[in-house]
């Protein structure tokens, strides 16, 4: 679909012909004669070629005076997998923006989290994306008061500011330009029995198909912490430390989307809890070109044609997910999870959940910092690994998010005490979303390999697994399902 950084005419075309589903999010079609973007798979009748444009964000075409389409809504496409498979400048500040960074603390604080100024960032998305990161986050905020709207009854004042925008008249001019419709007249197209209870919000998460869900629903539900997480009335929910406050995201599998449920303390969290549930379910993720990487090893292709559309269980908290892999070291699963639940209980921020059982935001790192060291009732070593992760997450001497470059970070992990190649792994797949990761030396790994005729030794395993590449997590995935408990050895 893309030719270096720009998008081939010709297949972009066919896609739009087909109204192929697969390449919704990684371009628009601008139409000329309506100055109508769509996605790809809009169902109305395709426009001729030659009235056809391509772009490769909503951003862009908002940009060339184009406005969305009221038929296939392409700002609720799925996002581009572009951002989640890359590590370069473009993918991590796309992935901030999503996460609200530029809202919170405008372009001067996206480019210094990137560590570039702000011209060279600016430069580098114009060329890839054809919008600054102003547009970028415009376009957003755009989406986010869209969602406002329909699914509240709020204020238009307030769905302006919950938004991210600097006053109501930004709010009405955008909210026209893009949609082509007032604030007023997006809300009166939803029936009444649409507007949910106040702080409360209901939405679907696209994503492209196929999703299998067993592996997402499955692992969160095994792994859930009692407190900060829970499976409940077939939904996976949990608690969540945001920007502004906390909220609760219940999460269901359901025919085309994901069942999304917020509860909000502060409605300007609504973007970045979105993007953080999309993010744990690798709702972005393009699972053809996963699939058809991985079916062209023969020992591998039987597992997809079996389950196709396997995703990577993420994390909403990447210094949490750490933590949890340390607890979890040389441990099975409910071991692990007694460890974290005893910790959320004595050092985790108390929250009410009227609707479930959640009691507590995981402790931050700053709180575990602060922790008596000899209270922690674990192995010395082990000991000694969690307290300086955490001393160094609190201080700033680590980061992890959605910024972070993977092979620093693997680097900086691999030099804490306690920490080998499998926990630097996984949290480099799980917490920082590093599509590639690998774990040669895991024991479910090691024993679904040899079950299938794969090497089993890690340095064979690793050597085969290089035509994998570069989806060696989702490879992960679709070997662990062949194993009968495959989560209840962590080694370091």
């Amino acid at each position: 679909m893309r030719t270096g950084t720009h998008l081939d005419r010709d297949h972009c075309v066919r896609a739009v012909r087909s109204k192929d589903a697969r390449f919704d999010g990684w371009f628009f079609t601008a139409v000329l004669t309506t100055r109508i973007y769509c996605r790809p798979s809009c169902p109305v009748v395709p426009p001729k070629p030659e009235n056809m444009t391509f772009y490769p964000s909503a951003a862009a075409c908002q940009q060339a005076g184009f406005r969305a389409c009221k038929r296939c809504r392409p700002d609720t496409s799925p996002g581009s997998p572009e951002w989640d498979r890359r590590a370069d400048l473009v993918a991590r500040a796309m992935r901030l923006i999503a996460d609200g960074v530029v809202d919170r603390e405008g372009v001067p604080g996206l480019a210094a989290r990137l560590g570039y100024s702000t011209r060279q960032v600016e430069r580098h998305l114009l060329a890839e994306l054809g919008a600054g990161p102003l547009a970028l986050a415009r376009a957003q905020r755009a989406q986010t008061a869209r969602l406002l709207i329909e699914t509240t009854a709020l204020p238009m004042s307030e769905i302006a500011f919950a938004a991210g925008f600097s006053s109501v008249r930004s709010f009405n001019d955008t909210v026209r330009e893009v949609f082509a419709l007032s604030p007023s007249e997006l809300r009166a197209r939803v029936p009444a029995s649409g507007v949910g209870t106040p702080g409360v919000l209901t939405l679907r998460l696209p994503f492209r198909a196929p999703l299998n869900p067993s592996n997402l629903f499955g692992h969160l539900a095994a792994t859930a912490v009692p407190g900060v997480e829970e499976w409940r009335d077939g939904a996976y929910r949990r608690t969540l430390r945001l920007p502004y406050g906390h909220g609760i995201a219940a999460l269901a599998p359901r025919p085309g989307h994901i069942a999304c449920r917020l509860t909000l303390s502060d409605l300007r969290d609504l973007t970045v809890a979105i993007s953080r549930c999309r993010r744990l379910l690798d709702l972005d993720a393009d699972p053809v070109a996963v699939d058809e990487r991985l079916r062209a090893d023969p020992l591998l292709a039987p597992l997809v044609e079996r389950g196709p559309g396997r995703r990577v269980p993420r994390t909403v908290d990447e210094a949490e997910f750490a933590v949890r892999a340390v607890l979890g070291q040389q441990v099975s699963t409910a071991a692990a999870r007694t460890h974290a639940a005893r910790l959320v209980t004595a050092h985790g921020k108390p929250l009410d959940d009227p609707g479930g059982g959640l009691t507590h935001l995981f402790p931050s790192a700053e709180a575990l910092a602060a922790v008596d060291p000899e209270s922690l009732a674990m192995p010395r070593t082990r000991r000694t690994t969690l307290t300086t992760l955490v001393r160094l997450l609190a201080d700033g001497g680590l980061r992890l998010g959605v910024d972070t470059d993977w092979a620093e970070a693997r680097a900086r992990l691999l030099a804490l005490p306690g920490f080998g190649p499998w926990t630097a792994d996984v949290i480099a797949m799980r917490a920082l979303g590093d599509p590639d990761a690998f774990l040669p030396t895991d024991l479910g790994i090691r024993r679904a390999a040899g079950a299938l005729g794969l090497p089993s030794t890690p340095a064979a395993l690793t050597a085969r697994a290089e035509g994998w590449r570069p989806w060696r997590a989702y490879a992960v995935q679709y070997l662990w399902a062949t194993d009968s408990h495959p989560i209840n050895f962590l080694p370091a």
